[in-house]
C-alpha cells in the first residue's frame, strides 16, 4: 500500500451490519484491511445488536426494511439519523471520508450532504431507470457533486450510474481474500456431483427456482446428481414445490462461516449463480473462481463481465432451466472442461485480491485529498433538514 502518512478514515456502510451482504462484506474486509495497514478507521452504520459490533464500527440505530432493486435493504434515513451522522463527523477528525452507496436514502446520502471535504463514493448498484430516483433527482445531483471521486464496482454498476445521475466512475471491483479461498479443503460431504449455491434463497432475484427446475433434466442424465444450497432463509416453504422424489437430492446447509465457505467452494464439482438480475458485480463468483470450483452463471450483464463472457465460467441464459440444465450436464460429463475452468479462474481471480484492489482504492484517497486537508461539517443544512422534516421519518 501506499507510503503516506497513516490516515483518519471514515466508511459509511448504508446496509444494516448484522445482515448478509455484498456490501456490508466488502465495507468489513476494507475496514479491516485499512486497519492492517496502520489506518484508524471508524465505521459508520446501522446495526440491529450492537453489542455484537467489532470495536471499529459505531451503530448509527437499527436499520427499516424497505424493497429495493428486488431485495430487502435495511437502511435508516431520516432527521434524527442526521443529527446522529453529524455528531460522528464533528467528532471523527477525519482525513477522509468513504461513502458506500451514496444514491439511495441512506445514511451515505446524510453523510454526503452533511460534510465538506475529500470523499469518496462508491456505487455498487445495477439497476433499471427507477422512478423514484428521478423523482428524488434534483436532491441527489448537488449531493453526489460533493464527492471527489467516484468509484463503480464494474462497468454495469458505471452504467447505472452514468445512467440515472449523467457523472461517472472509476471502476474499481469489489476485493476478496483470494488465498483464503484457494487454500479451502474439499470435504467428502460435499464432494461428488454435487451443484454449490450461496446465497439469501428466498429472494426471486437470487434464483434459486431456476436452479431447482433445472434438476429435474439433469438428474436423467446425471443419477447421483446433488444440489447444496448454503445461505439465510427457510427450507420448508421452497422443498414444497419440489418433487418429492427430488427432494433427498437436495441440502440447505445454512450459513457458512468464512473457513466452511472455502472448503465448500472447493469440494463442490460445479458453483453456479442463476441470478435473474439486480446485480452489480457478484462477489461470490469471484470467490468461487478463486477456490477452483468451476462457475456456471446467467448472462446477466455483471456475471458475463465477471466471467470474461464465457472466458472464466459457463454462462447461460438468464431465467432459462432447460439451457442451465444443458450447460451443468456437458460440464458434469466433461471432467477436462472443469479443469480448464478451474485454473483460468483461478488465475483471473487474482485481480480481485484485496491487495490489488485496496492499492487502486488508496489512489483513489490520494486523488481525493488534493487541495484539502479534513473533513468538515458543512456550514448549511438548513435546505436538507427542512426536506428530511417534511418528507422523512425519525427512524
Amino acid at each position: 500500500m501506499s507510503d503516506l502518512k497513516p490516515l483518519k478514515i471514515g466508511l459509511v456502510c448504508p446496509y444494516g451490519w448484522d445482515a448478509p451482504g455484498g456490501v456490508q462484506n466488502h465495507v468489513r474486509d476494507l475496514a479491516e484491511y485499512l486497519i492492517a495497514h496502520g489506518h484508524d478507521v471508524s465505521v459508520l452504520a446501522p446495526a440491529v445488536d450492537e453489542s455484537a459490533l467489532p470495536s471499529y464500527v459505531v451503530s448509527a440505530g437499527k436499520p427499516i426494511a424497505i424493497p429495493y432493486n428486488g431485495a430487502v435493504a435495511r437502511i435508516l434515513f431520516g432527521p434524527i439519523v442526521f443529527s446522529r451522522v453529524r455528531q460522528w463527523i464533528a467528532q471523527g477528525d477525519f482525513d477522509l471520508l468513504h461513502l458506500h452507496e451514496p444514491a439511495i436514502p441512506s445514511l451515505s446520502l446524510l453523510a454526503c450532504w452533511a460534510a465538506e471535504g475529500p470523499m469518496v463514493g462508491t456505487f455498487h448498484a445495477a439497476a433499471k431507470r427507477q422512478r423514484a430516483i428521478f423523482a428524488i433527482g434534483p436532491i441527489l445531483e448537488p449531493v453526489i457533486e460533493k464527492l471527489s471521486v467516484r468509484i463503480a464496482v464494474s462497468e454495469a454498476a458505471r452504467l447505472t450510474l452514468t445512467e440515472h445521475l449523467e457523472t461517472d466512475a472509476i471502476v474499481i471491483p469489489n476485493g476478496i481474500y483470494a488465498e483464503r479461498f484457494r487454500n479451502g479443503s474439499a470435504q467428502p460431504q460435499w464432494s461428488g456431483n454435487t451443484i454449490g449455491f450461496i446465497g439469501r434463497f428466498e429472494e426471486p432475484r437470487k434464483g434459486l427456482s431456476i436452479l431447482l427446475e433445472a434438476l429435474p433434466i439433469v438428474s436423467r442424465f446425471i443419477p447421483n446428481v446433488r444440489i447444496l444450497v448454503a445461505g439465510p432463509g427457510e427450507s420448508e416453504e421452497t422443498l414444497k414445490v419440489i418433487d418429492p422424489q427430488l427432494r433427498s437430492r437436495i441440502s440447505f446447509l445454512g450459513r457458512l462461516s468464512d473457513e466452511e465457505k472455502a472448503d465448500f467452494l472447493s469440494s463442490v464439482s460445479l458453483y453456479v449463480a442463476p441470478n435473474t438480475g439486480g446485480e452489480s458485480f457478484g462477489i461470490i463468483l469471484a470467490e468461487a473462481m478463486a477456490s477452483g470450483a468451476p462457475c456456471i452463471a446467467s448472462d446477466i450483464p455483471a456475471f458475463a463481465s465477471l466471467l470474461g463472457d464465457g472466458q472464466f465460467g459457463s454462462l447461460f441464459a438468464s431465467e432459462d432451466p432447460a439451457d442451465l440444465a444443458k450447460v451443468m450436464i456437458e460440464l458434469l460429463r466433461d471432467d477436462e472442461k472443469r479443469t480448464q475452468l478451474s485454473i483460468a479462474g483461478q488465475e483471473h481471480a487474482k485481480i480481485f485480491n484485496w491487495d490489488t484492489v485496496a492499492e487502486q482504492i488508496f489512489s483513489v484517497y490520494e486523488m481525493a485529498k488534493v487541495g484539502s486537508e479534513k473533513v468538515g461539517l458543512a456550514s448549511d443544512n438548513r435546505s436538507w433538514s427542512r426536506l428530511l422534516n417534511r418528507e422523512g421519518n425519525g427512524a
